[in-house]
């Protein structure tokens, strides 16, 4: 455990950090499974909503720190590659 005031500091930011982290991985999770759940049900007018919906909650975390960036533009790519295919077969 730490013992300088500093490093007491440092441990109850980071714990704060990593709450305020979790929550937002965790909204993205739920958006992100939303759309695959309007995707399963092949309503092709709300599933586009959904994935906007989805891709600013994962820009959102990336501008934050988050999630690195790299990682943000992979699940949005997966998720837009996703849509296309299911539009694609449904048409």
């Amino acid at each position: 455990m730490a013992n300088h005031p500093s490093a007491l500091k440092r441990v109850k930011q980071s714990q704060a950090r990593r709450l305020r982290n979790m929550s937002t991985r965790s909204r993205i999770k739920t958006t992100v499974k939303k759309f695959y759940q309007v995707l399963e049900t092949g309503a092709m007018e709300a599933a586009r909503p959904a994935m906007i919906q989805a891709i600013a909650q994962i820009d959102r975390a990336a501008s934050k720190g988050v999630v690195h960036p790299r990682t943000a533009s992979r699940k949005i790519s997966r998720l837009s590659k996703k849509l296309h295919r299911h539009s694609v077969q449904s048409a």
